[in-house]
């Protein structure tokens, strides 16, 4: 096993362990004793099995916490020890959702465990009422952290809302009922020759990104032996799960990470380039979460006062929502306080004019449209708090590429694609580097460059140097 992944398992293990030994003491001490006595009286029984069957344990090392973290101890060498908990493969063929028949596979290890240990080391007389209730505390707990599915969902990325495109892959395919496509939707099926994959695949997948969300790329290959590289290319950086179904040996034109797996002399090759998930998508969410939840206190006020500045220039609504691209191609409605007049969007193509030509970019020196006086919103970016919204419901990130209007995408090739395979952000590289800019080229370049190198140190980093550069524009009154 590579040092990556038991690095993974051991980081995964002492958390569990960590988890479930306070949670057990916790509950042991507040419900399970019926009293100190009775905790002391446990404690007595533990001291004379000691003499009796393990008088080499130094005496200060008998407690009931200690007995409790080495029997938690035990139980995970155990059940990791199993593929059953660690390891959920999503090339397996599965037909429904087990997590019921997982859970009361967990609970009868566990309670077999615990009790028979509760029993032998003379754990008697205890809260019964409550240790039912234990009996499934354990188990959901060992559910829930058992990978990154379910914790995703609760963070509002659930598998059973992502879709998928396939090429060639016939409606009645056992092959859809793989784990990865059985509990995704099938968002669009076409059939095309081979000689057209290229060409088609790409246009496809790119046209179906630009309306819709699209998380998986299924191909199905009977003749082809090699993929043309400029579609191996395109798939590899495409930034999302492909699979490939394939009746011969594929033999790639450059090296990357991907699974194997054969079935009935079938190859199946799948890989998964997309940065933002699993683990990686769960601590950007958490601390997306955490840092918004306090920002929004932090500037609590400042929403007060600009939504009573507003609605004192120009009456309501404060705060408009706007139709964006977000994650995978995904509408959303982002939101921000009002500095334009009404209805001011519809002049958009009017003025289109006077902007950077031939560009997603809409910007004019002198913008007709804002509201007098509300100028300083947008200088220091006030308008955009109320997208600290938009980050807590999971459809933008405090950090990423900035969500453009649906006729935009309109301009993305192939590679500019991927940015819409990352959560938009409320800032980043292009934010704090050249805010102002109007070439769509220097957009290009800061949001790939994000795309390439992203990971949670390079989040931390651009909020720190935004907040720099607001404080720097209010000194420098630019």
């Amino acid at each position: 096993m590579q040092l990556k992944s038991l690095l993974k398992y051991a980081i995964r293990f002492v958390f569990l362990q960590s988890l479930i030994f306070f949670t057990t003491v916790w509950y042991f001490d507040n419900f399970i004793f019926l009293s100190a006595d009775h905790k002391f009286s446990i404690y007595l029984n533990l001291v004379e099995d000691r003499e009796r069957f393990y008088s080499f344990v130094p005496i200060g090392w008998i407690t009931i916490d200690a007995l409790i973290f080495v029997l938690i101890f035990i139980f995970l060498i155990i059940l990791y020890s199993t593929k059953f908990y660690t390891y959920v493969n999503e090339l397996d063929f599965s037909y429904e959702n087990r997590y019921l028949d997982d859970f009361f596979m967990l609970y009868l290890l566990w309670n077999s465990f615990i009790f028979t240990s509760l029993y032998v080391f003379r754990m008697t007389d205890l809260s019964r009422a409550n240790l039912v209730i234990f009996s499934f505390l354990v188990p959901a707990l060992l559910i829930f952290f058992r990978n990154s599915e379910i914790i995703s969902i609760l963070l509002g990325k659930s598998v059973s809302s992502e879709n998928y495109i396939s090429f060639n892959l016939d409606e009645a395919s056992n092959y859809r009922n793989l784990r990865i496509l059985a509990f995704r939707n099938d968002k669009l099926s076409l059939q095309i020759t081979e000689k057209d994959l290229t060409n088609e695949v790409i246009r496809k997948v790119d046209k179906l990104n630009k309306s819709t969300d699209v998380n998986l790329v299924v191909i199905r290959l009977i003749k082809l032996k090699k993929l043309e590289p400029e579609l191996e290319e395109y798939l590899v950086n495409l930034n999302k799960k492909v699979l490939i179904i394939s009746d011969k040996e594929l033999n790639f034109n450059t090296n990357f990470i991907f699974r194997l797996l054969e079935v009935s002399s079938q190859k199946i090759y799948y890989f998964n380039n997309d940065i933002q998930y699993g683990a990686k998508y769960i601590l950007k969410r958490i601390f997306d979460i955490i840092i918004s939840m306090l920002l929004i206190i932090l500037f609590f006020p400042l929403f007060i006062a600009s939504a009573s500045i507003i609605f004192g220039r120009d009456s309501s609504p404060v705060v408009i929502k706007q139709s964006r691209i977000g994650l995978h191609g995904k509408m959303f409605g982002m939101y921000k306080f009002r500095t334009m007049y009404n209805n001011a969007h519809e002049q958009r193509d009017q003025l289109k004019s006077s902007s950077q030509e031939d560009s997603p970019l809409f910007k004019l020196d002198v913008d007709p449209r804002i509201i007098k006086g509300l100028g300083f919103l947008r200088k220091y970016s006030i308008d955009e708090l109320p997208q600290l919204l938009n980050v807590i419901k999971g459809e933008m990130s405090l950090v990423g590429p900035r969500p453009l209007f649906a006729e935009d995408t309109e301009y993305f090739d192939k590679n500019y694609m991927r940015r819409l395979n990352v959560l938009p952000g409320m800032t980043g590289l292009l934010q704090i580097n050249d805010r102002n800019t109007d070439d769509f080229r220097i957009w290009y370049k800061y949001d790939l460059e994000y795309i390439e190198n992203w990971n949670l140190r390079l989040d931390v980093e651009i909020l720190f140097k935004t907040l720099r550069a607001v404080f720097n524009r209010r000194n420098s009154g630019k």
